[in-house]
């Protein structure tokens, strides 16, 4: 049945949200960049046998040159529409943490440590102010995670754009007996959860359509809490994990590894069954997550507000988990111990399971307890 909301003597009628509806069809970017991927292999032959010859890394969340007794990674992301929302608020000091966070959070999934980023600004008029405020906030982030800005681009395009695009790549070194590749997951090694602060940077086209329904387009300034907005709320920057893991699978030849990861699994885009499928599906495994993190008050007002079923929150947002680590039993104790020294909440939220196939205790709204299939 369709929630039915009074507010404001409005009577506001959902139907079931999805991304989708939202704008954005998962299954057709699916589609994109398995094409966008096949034109990449075909560039790999041209440095065949040459100094930095590609790796192939089908479904991986970097890619990787060979470069003699080191690897070198390289990835890009962006912020996506959580920048409106930072436009929206007019608040721009945050929002480079998400940036940072959705490139060298890939490639801490290899066990790479970041070295640099570029990145590059988009606008339909260059506005000094904004700016600013932006590169400051991302400059302290990568101070913190002792990462480079090495260069970026600024663009005025008047007529092609209407909202801010704000991307970045990163560029990371790896030693290859380090290398993380995922192959030696095995049943029964354990799954170790990292907490998130709120929604990162993916599932926003869903966010803004469900609270410009509800609130109009001054969604941002209405009430969430007795202590915060809506807007703050959903802007909320996202916590970085490479700092974090790099302590565990040690810096580019800086010592031995404490932790020996058999995969790392960053929780963006597709949600947890998406991110975590393509690990275990590439050795013909499965995962059960019978120990996941409350999802965020957010997450759960939103369900409820937008009528999203608990598979399609699982899909779209990070549901609490912001990272994911594979590991042997053996090492999930200090793994955490480790976590916590640097801020970061973590658990054991499940295991490896020899049938294929993800299974998750929902935390969500509408199903909470009971287990869901992906």
């Amino acid at each position: 049945m369709p929630i039915r909301l009074t507010k404001n003597n409005l009577k506001i009628k959902f139907s079931k949200s999805t991304y989708k509806k939202a704008g954005v069809d998962i299954q057709a970017g699916d589609s994109a960049s398995k094409r966008a991927y096949k034109a990449a292999l075909s560039t790999h032959v041209g440095r065949k046998g040459m100094f930095a010859c590609p790796l192939k890394l089908e479904g991986g969340f970097t890619g990787a040159l060979d470069c003699g007794d080191f690897l070198l990674v390289q990835n890009d992301d962006g912020v996506g529409s959580k920048m409106m929302v930072a436009e929206q608020m007019n608040r721009f000091d945050t929002i480079g943490y998400d940036l940072l966070a959705m490139v060298c959070d890939d490639a801490i999934c290899v066990g790479a440590e970041v070295l640099s980023i570029t990145n590059t600004i988009d606008v339909k008029q260059i506005d000094r102010t904004k700016i600013a405020a932006m590169m400051d906030g991302l400059a302290q982030a990568c101070r913190e995670q002792s990462i480079v800005i090495a260069g970026g681009e600024i663009a005025e395009l008047k007529d092609q754009i209407k909202n801010m695009v704000w991307n970045a790549c990163a560029v990371g070194i790896v030693e290859k007996q380090k290398f993380i590749t995922g192959m030696h997951v095995r049943p029964g090694d354990k799954i170790i959860g990292f907490q998130s602060r709120g929604f990162r940077s993916n599932g926003f086209s869903l966010i803004r359509y469900i609270l410009k329904k509800a609130y109009g387009e001054n969604w941002h300034r209405h009430k969430f809490n007795n202590s915060n907005t809506w807007g703050e709320m959903v802007l909320t920057p996202s916590r970085i994990y490479h700092a974090c893991i790099l302590d565990m699978v040690g810096r580019f030849r800086k010592g031995e590894a404490k932790i020996h990861p058999k995969a790392i699994v960053h929780n963006t885009g597709g949600g947890l069954p998406g991110n975590l499928a393509r690990i275990v599906d590439k050795v013909g495994r499965g995962a059960f997550i019978n120990h996941p993190f409350p999802a965020h008050a957010a997450m759960l007002e939103l369900q409820k507000l937008g009528n999203v079923d608990d598979e399609e929150a699982y899909r779209t947002w990070n549901m609490g988990i912001g990272m994911m680590m594979v590991v042997d039993g053996s090492q999930t104790k200090e793994a955490i111990e480790i976590a916590r020294k640097h801020n970061v909440p973590a658990q054991i939220i499940g295991e490896i399971t020899s049938e294929p196939g993800i299974q998750v205790v929902s935390q969500g709204y509408f199903k909470k307890g009971l287990q869901l299939s992906f």
